[in-house]
Formats: structure tokens, C-alpha cells, sequence
């Protein structure tokens, strides 16, 4: 496995290092301080597995470069790692294509099992109320702004209870990769329309108001029970 840490403080670097060493002896890691450098480690290396990124960088904004990787090469996971545990940046994290968010004052036992988790094809997020969340919206517009200024967020059942049809839990499978309503529909053989209607229903079963809230409401929910096969969210591709 080969792991692209990105952060301009050579302690942090250290500390990430050490902790991604104890995935075992095969995994090889890059540390790098600038998006600049990231960027060339990116270009020469095309078997990189997975990109941990600060969003205080010095030479660019976080999240535009997050931005940026997630639309090049979307077949590698990134994650936040930040000393920001604010809910909106959690929020626009997700919503940039993020695959997990760490704040740096987790311990290295956290950071391990979010690690775990997100080359496991599952979502992590630090536990956190979505009520009253403040921010402005994201480079992309609304959904940023509609995940964070939505109603007090309520945790909804757990995913085994929430009685969707096997039709939609393809449909919730795919929109946890941030695929749009015209991919879900080409892979699934749908029409648009129909992907609305299934992405309206998953969205009610999970009680929240958008796809943001969504991938939140289902990686809370992993944490707290464990999050079944069948609903993992597959590496984006």
C-alpha cells in the first residue's frame, strides 16, 4: 500500500507516519508539505492508494485542492486530516469528496480505525451534532449550504431497519460514492426520473434532507453499529 501524507508541519508528518506503519511492513509512505509537491508525487506515482491531506496548507486552500484530486484521480480515497473539528468543514469535506474527516486531536487509536475503515470502503466522520450548523456553501453551491442550514439533524434508525427495497439500497450504495442521478441511473439501467424517486425515498428513511446528510447519517451510524457489507460505500471510481 503506498500512502501520500500532505502537511506542511514536519511533526504531523512524523506522527501520521507512524501511525500508517502499523498497517504492517508493505506500506510505503510519501510525505510531502506543499499541494504543489503533491501534485508531482501524484503525477509519478499512479499506484498511490490512499491521500491524507491538512487543509492548512501554505501554497493552496484545502479544500480547493481537495477538490481537485477527488476530480483527477477519483479512484483514490482521501482523507481530512485537520486541526479543524468544526461541523461545517466536516460537512463541506464530505461534500467536496472527502472519505473521511480526522481532527488532529484524535488519538492515534482513532486515526488508525478511520483509516481502517475508508480502505475498507466505509466513510468516516467524527461523531458530532448537525444541529444549528453555521458556514457558507462550497465552490459547488446549494448542497453544501442545505446540509449545513437544514433542520436539527436527527439520527435515524439503524441501517438494518429502515426497510428500503433492495432497488434502493443499490441506489444509496452509489450515491455514498457521490455519483450522480444520470451514473446511478446508466449503471443501474434506470431512467433519471426513477433514480430521483429512489433517491427521494432514501433520503425520507433516513430522515435527513440531503445527499451530504446522508453519507453523515450512514457513517454515524456505521461507528455506533457496524456497518454491514452490503451498504459499504465501494471506492469511488
Amino acid at each position: 500500500m503506498k500512502v501520500l501524507l500532505i502537511d506542511d508541519h514536519p511533526l504531523i508528518l512524523a506522527a501520521l507516519q507512524q501511525v500508517i506503519q502499523r498497517f504492517g511492513d508493505a506500506v510505503e509512505v510519501i510525505g510531502v508539505g506543499t499541494a504543489r509537491a503533491a501534485r508531482e508525487v501524484l503525477q509519478a506515482h499512479a499506484d498511490v492508494d490512499l491521500v491524507l491531506l491538512d487543509l492548512q496548507l501554505g501554497d493552496a486552500d484545502g479544500f480547493e485542492v481537495l477538490g481537485e484530486f477527488r476530480s483527477a484521480y477519483p479512484a483514490v480515497p482521501v482523507v481530512v486530516v485537520s486541526a479543524s473539528d468544526r461541523a461545517s468543514d466536516v460537512i463541506r469535506s464530505i461534500d467536496c469528496g472527502a472519505m473521511g474527516f480526522v481532527p488532529k486531536r484524535a488519538s492515534n487509536d482513532t486515526l488508525y480505525e478511520a483509516l481502517h475503515m475508508v480502505m475498507s470502503g466505509g466513510i468516516y466522520v467524527p461523531p458530532m451534532s448537525m444541529g444549528g450548523v453555521g458556514g457558507s456553501p462550497g465552490p459547488g453551491g446549494g448542497s453544501v449550504r442545505d446540509a449545513a442550514i437544514a433542520a436539527p439533524f436527527q439520527r435515524p434508525v439503524a441501517l438494518d431497519a429502515l426497510s428500503l427495497t433492495p432497488r434502493q439500497k443499490e441506489v444509496l450504495a452509489l450515491l455514498l460514492q457521490a455519483k450522480p442521478n444520470k451514473l446511478i441511473a446508466r449503471e443501474l439501467n434506470l431512467s433519471v426520473e426513477t433514480v430521483k424517486d429512489h433517491v427521494a425515498a432514501v433520503l425520507r428513511a433516513l430522515n435527513v434532507s440531503s445527499r451530504t446528510q446522508a453519507v453523515l447519517a450512514v457513517s454515524q451510524m456505521a461507528q455506533g453499529s457496524g456497518l454491514p457489507a452490503a451498504w459499504r460505500a465501494a471506492p469511488r471510481a
